[in-house]
């Protein structure tokens, strides 16, 4: 893929996609054309509990795929799983998803990991055909909540090409906070805790992460432990 240019005019860095994170952002796009039930940032926030809540109720299934204990899931591990839940993917598709999710780049994949991994099955399943689209997994509550993430994206995404921007997410704060003098600061706050390649824009892949972070899930949280929360 080429370069991203907003449908505003303002500048973007170009963006280069692997073919997963391709065929992602596409998925993304599309159920973008559905909109976004979600009317501001304040409303994502509020409903961090609850994800955080239905996130922690499948550590159980994380532990149960994490077949040698080690607090981890590595490749093989993944495709057992995979098989288990009779998610359709092939080894190819398996390997460049677990390679995508293994943000530290150690072979091992983490709880967040995982938990961001499944969500990007989820949105993938959704827009296939597959018989089994509407019953990815088994796990009716973590699908309801990955409609959340999709539609929290949705929604911070303005011009829909798959894809936030430092001034979509300033538009999406300054809707909740229209006048409050931090609301910019605020802003970029959040946008630097998703831009994780700090390329200027920001994926559906790097959303999910931060959002592991904000909800506080993530197994190693020391790195943001002195900063203010919003």
């Amino acid at each position: 893929m080429g370069g991203i240019v907003a449908k505003d005019g303002s500048p973007q860095t170009s963006v280069t996609e692997t073919k997963l994170e391709a065929k992602i952002n596409e998925a993304v796009r599309r159920r973008e054309v559905k909109g976004s039930s979600i009317k501001s940032f304040n409303s994502i926030i509020l409903k961090f509990p609850k994800i955080e809540e239905s996130f922690r109720k499948y550590k159980t299934t994380f532990e149960e795929f994490d077949e040698d204990g080690n607090g981890a899931i590595d490749l093989q591990e993944l495709k057992h799983c995979f098989r288990k839940l009779e998610i359709n993917f092939t080894d190819e598709e398996i390997n460049d998803l677990f390679e995508a999710c293994d943000i530290n780049e150690d072979m091992r994949m983490k709880f967040n990991e995982f938990i961001v991994l499944l969500c990007l099955v989820y949105l993938l399943e959704e827009d296939s055909t597959a018989q089994h689209t509407k019953s990815l997994m088994g796990m009716p509550s973590l699908e309801a909540t990955f409609e959340t993430l999709v539609d929290a994206f949705v929604f911070l995404d303005k011009n829909k090409d798959g894809y936030v921007s430092k001034s979509e997410m300033v538009d999406a704060i300054n809707e909740t906070t229209t006048g409050e003098r931090s609301s910019g600061r605020i802003a970029m706050k959040r946008f630097e805790e998703m831009d994780w390649d700090k390329n200027g824009m920001v994926n559906f892949k790097e959303f999910l992460f931060a959002f592991t972070h904000w909800v506080g899930i993530e197994d190693n949280d020391d790195e943001d432990e002195g900063e203010d929360n919003v």
